[in-house]
């Protein structure tokens, strides 16, 4: 397979994600250092505004298997995977009337707390656990898969950006808590967008126009949106996605940990609701950018597909490989959309570092240890956000 490594350029444009990200979390270590107590660590002290939020919640849950592996999808298998905007709407409409308030009003920090409101104590503690491990195993995917996938197309050093993303999470989630956090997925989210609608246009412009790319997509049966077979087993169908997403998508905003925390860090009620709609907003604009961006590679590719030609090794492999083909002669732009991609990949581990240091500090640390000082308990957390990260490289 064909390597094309980055030129200087892009290693700058990709080291200002880092720096940018780190110096976030540096500000608000000073900002935030008369008010040093866990609650602000943890929640922001319940303060935050619905904006910032609203981008945190969009950048954590589209990760970089989203911006390379829904691509590679819809340049397989066509552009249904588009109807996921059904279950997005039906998933936050849910959890904004149904679930946050419930969690909201009872003012807990950990999800798991009203598990023991409702049943008992070994019913939280199991559901933390279960939470734990999966938040473990995900994270740890979601760290080595694209990593994997830029390392084996541009030469990007595997294990160095595997070890620079932990790093960099680690420092402005230990640093800022969940302020830096919600605020650096924010600029990430920014990083993430401008990425894609780079590739977007570069892109339909090397493919002959947008008449081209739709009329190609056409030809080939990519925009067949409405599948109404009832067979299971098929790849995509209205059901499955409609009703399998929204089953599947629910999970990760009704009652996960990493969501309902920063919900409940606004300052009112009616800004979680706000920060939930708007970032349905977010999830349609990354859906609608990836759908295209895989219509797009079809046009472009639809003479010489790459993966069965044997130049790339892997599907994932499909949108890095296609981002240096457009952009031969426009050093920084590759490392752009290489920045768009570990942008995902940045706000989904810190997201994670920061729900997992939550979840052991209130439903363990908090329950055995029950009167710590807000000091040594803002400690303990700053300790917890160190350790996940290791286990989750540990993992990936």
């Amino acid at each position: 397979m064909e390597v094309k490594n980055f030129a200087v350029w892009d290693y700058v444009v990709f080291a200002a994600l880092f720096i940018v990200s780190s110096g976030i979390g540096v500000f608000f270590a000073i900002k935030e250092r008369k008010k040093a107590t866990s609650r602000e660590f943890l929640v922001g002290g319940r303060q935050m505004s619905f904006g910032p939020v609203a981008l945190s919640l969009t950048a954590s849950f589209m990760s970089a298997v989203t911006v390379l592996g829904t691509p590679s999808e819809v340049y397989r298998f066509g552009a249904s995977f588009s109807l996921f905007f059904i279950p997005y709407a039906i998933v936050i409409i849910f959890t904004s009337e149904l679930f946050l308030p419930v969690f909201y009003r009872s003012g807990i920090t950990s999800t798991y707390e009203y598990l023991q409101l409702r049943f008992n104590k070994p019913v939280r503690y199991a559901a933390t656990v279960i939470y734990i491990l999966q938040t473990i195993l995900y994270t740890g995917v979601v760290v080595y898969a694209p990593a994997l996938a830029l390392n084996q197309v541009t030469g990007f050093d595997l294990w160095g950006s595997v070890f620079a993303t932990g790093i960099v999470c680690t420092f402005y989630c230990t640093l800022g808590g969940l302020k830096a956090v919600v605020w650096t997925d924010a600029f990430q989210m920014v990083v993430m967008i401008v990425g894609f609608l780079t590739v977007l246009i570069q892109g339909s412009a090397r493919a002959g126009g947008l008449s081209n790319v739709l009329e190609h997509s056409a030809n080939g049966s990519r925009l067949k949106l409405f599948d109404f077979d009832v067979d299971p087993l098929r790849r995509h169908t209205f059901w499955t996605i409609s009703v399998g997403g929204t089953f599947t998508w629910l999970g990760i905003y009704g009652v996960n940990q990493s969501t309902i925390q920063r919900c409940i860090s606004c300052k009112t009620e009616k800004h979680a609701k706000l920060a939930l709609y708007f970032n349905l907003l977010g999830l349609w604009i990354i859906l609608l950018c990836a759908v295209f961006s895989g219509l797009i590679m079809y046009s472009y590719f639809k003479d010489c597909d790459p993966w069965t030609s044997g130049t790339i090794s892997a599907p994932d492999q499909l949108m890095p490989y296609f981002v240096l083909e457009i952009f031969p002669t426009m050093p920084g732009l590759p490392g752009l959309f290489v920045a768009c991609a570990f942008s995902g990949t940045l706000s989904t581990v810190a997201a994670s570092i920061n729900a997992l240091a939550t979840v052991t500090f209130e439903d363990f640390v908090k329950i055995w240890f029950p009167h710590l000082s807000d000091k040594l308990s803002t400690w303990i957390s700053k300790g917890l956000c160190r350790y996940s990260w290791w286990i989750f490289y540990s993992v990936s």
